[in-house]
């Protein structure tokens, strides 16, 4: 076992971090504790990787402990926690526009990853037109039916097992059978080597999106999660969400939703880091 304390340049909100983590019930937080447990999959093998808070929202810093690969864990959990990303440049950014508020009252909140960019898309799929407490529930059921437990922490199903599946496996948790098919076609596309997070990583917004839209079971809101919440990329608002649209609402006091011409004209001063506007948009509702 190795431990590494590392120490980022502030704002760092670590406990909104967890709160938003925790809202999963799959994922490993503790709140008193000020820790979570990260599933990783480097070269090939599961590494569970505990990261403790130890510093303060303007000295943030980390305790990490895992067993294996110490450099390349420590790289995918800066990746994952976004320790890189100067997160005072995007406050201050904020500081000259409508959502100054808003970023003063979420202030030094991080766009946390998901843990791996293939159980992203899945778990993506699995939400779609469900309400979050079905979501959640369903996704539990498919990931402790199908994925494997390490040191009490679960990990998705692999793509080569996710492939293997049959659609009345997944019936029986109560998937649909269109989305069943949809999860088990990423997993055999995944599997093949077809679809390479490696690979698209590499890639811009555009390129991604127009690869990911061939997909059967992913639309436009797929795509912005996944660019969002597996690649961390930092300039998308999706505007069909509806959280997205209710928190505007309610921030704005506007009489309805807004529409997408208002929206257009609304998130103008807020390039290039719409994404943050987005993850603090559905903090406030959250």
């Amino acid at each position: 076992m190795w431990e590494e304390t590392v120490s980022i340049n502030g704002p760092y909100n670590f406990d909104l971090a967890l709160s938003r983590l925790a809202l999963d019930p799959l994922n490993s937080v503790e709140i008193e504790k000020r820790s979570v447990k990260v599933p990783l999959m480097i070269n090939g093998t599961k590494i569970v990787a505990e990261v403790i808070g130890t510093g303060t929202l303007e000295n943030p810093e980390f305790l990490v402990r895992a067993n294996h690969e110490k450099e390349k864990t420590i790289q995918r959990l800066t990746e994952i926690f976004q320790w890189d990303t100067e997160l005072i440049h995007i406050h201050e950014h904020y500081q000259t526009t409508e959502l100054k508020d808003l970023f003063n009252q979420h202030y030094g909140t991080p766009l946390v990853l998901e843990f791996d960019p293939f159980s992203s898309l899945i778990k993506s799929i699995i939400h779609q037109q469900l309400n979050l407490k079905f979501a959640f529930t369903l996704t539990d059921r498919f990931v402790k039916t199908f994925g494997e437990e390490m040191d009490g922490v679960w990990f998705y199903p692999t793509p080569e097992k996710v492939a293997s599946l049959t659609v009345e496996q997944l019936r029986e948790l109560q998937f649909s059978g269109r989305k069943a098919e949809y999860v088990i076609g990423i997993g055999e596309l995944a599997a093949s080597g077809k679809l390479d997070f490696e690979i698209l990583k590499l890639k811009t917004d555009a390129e991604i999106a127009q690869e990911l839209i061939k997909i059967r079971g992913v639309g436009p809101w797929t795509i912005e999660n996944f660019l969002m919440f597996a690649l961390g990329r930092p300039n998308l608002l999706p505007m069909g969400d509806i959280g997205i649209q209710n928190a505007l609402k309610k921030y704005f006091n506007l009489e309805q939703k807004p529409t997408i011409a208002e929206m257009e004209k609304y998130k103008e001063p807020w390039n290039p880091y719409l994404s943050y506007a987005s993850l603090y948009l559905w903090r406030s509702i959250e």
